[in-house]
């Protein structure tokens, strides 16, 4: 059940959120609410992929 919630989420990033790996984003320039962005996009990935 818990995964199945992770997996709709990192569907709903991938169309939603934008991809800074994309764009080539140095994170060393990265703002903190694009960090909190990334952050967040792998922390769900990593959950769904369990």
């Amino acid at each position: 059940m818990q995964s199945q919630v992770f997996k709709i989420l990192a569907k709903l990033n991938k169309m939603l959120l934008p991809s800074y790996t994309k764009r080539q984003l140095d994170l060393s320039k990265a703002s903190k609410f694009q960090l909190a962005i990334i952050g967040w996009r792998a922390y769900v990935t990593m959950r769904a992929l369990d």
